[in-house]
């Protein structure tokens, strides 16, 4: 499993559950099309953590990097359903922070004997 984090805060915090929302249409139209495994939202707590990662962390979970790869063609298209889907997702958000982690040790990988 792949796992795509986002780290970002709102452009404007009182909108944080429209935000929500919006960000559960945008991601499960995504999982239903099978462009991705599944998806979390969380909220820092309490002020908790380091500025520099945002208050809000969201994780898209895709199963290989050719399911991935398809997802961001899809929305790479900008245009349809996936491009109204997505406006109120990325235009709400700000200070856009990304990485790409991979389950470990990786399946194929072969244990040596030392």
């Amino acid at each position: 499993m792949n796992s795509y984090h986002m780290w970002f805060d709102l452009r404007d915090s009182h909108k944080d559950l429209e935000f929500s929302q919006a960000l559960a249409d945008y991601l499960n139209y995504l999982k239903n099309k099978s462009l991705i495994a599944g998806w979390t939202l969380q909220r820092r707590k309490f002020g908790f953590g380091p500025d520099s990662l945002g208050e809000f962390h969201c994780v898209v979970q895709v199963t290989d990097l050719t399911q991935f790869d398809a997802a961001f063609g899809h929305v790479a298209t900008r245009t349809g359903e996936v491009e109204r889907l997505h406006r109120p997702v990325y235009s709400a958000v700000s200070n856009f922070k990304s990485a790409l982690y991979r389950d470990f040790p990786d399946p194929q990988r072969l244990a040596t004997n030392a």
